[in-house]
């Protein structure tokens, strides 16, 4: 019993639950199976769930996020929404491109895959050496 509530302890601290267990976008998004799009123009009063909500009559909604400032935490005026099946995001790319949501028109299209540059430290190089040929 008391292995259990040690396990239940270690799950249920947030620093070691996402490691352990990924959010299910990134699962789906891994296999290759969903399609992400990216939707700009949106209202500053956007909610991840009023995303969600307006997306998911198109198909299968997985993750629907509004991306937000880090220092004033207002929304930065785009999101992302994952959807299941390529005909699905299509369908709703087709349908919600120039749409007005909350007020302000949206224009949706396909996310470009992330090029991570973490980590990679810049290098600093001088002026190209000359080539003498003697």
């Amino acid at each position: 019993m008391e292995a259990i509530r040690k396990a239940m302890a270690i799950t249920s601290n947030r620093r070691v639950l996402p490691s352990l267990f990924p959010p299910p976008s990134r699962l789906v998004s891994y296999r290759g199976i969903a399609t992400k799009l990216f939707v700009g123009g949106l209202s500053y009063y956007t909610t991840d769930k009023g995303l969600s909500e307006a997306f998911s009559q198109y198909g299968q909604v997985i993750e629907a996020t509004v991306v937000m400032d880090r220092v004033s935490d207002k929304s930065k005026g785009f999101g992302f929404v994952t959807f299941a099946s390529l005909d699905e995001a299509h369908t709703a790319l087709s349908e919600m491109n120039g749409k007005p949501l909350n007020g302000r028109v949206i224009f949706v299209n396909y996310a470009k895959p992330t090029t991570s540059s973490r980590g990679a430290i810049p290098i600093a190089r001088g002026p190209p050496e000359e080539k003498t040929d003697k």
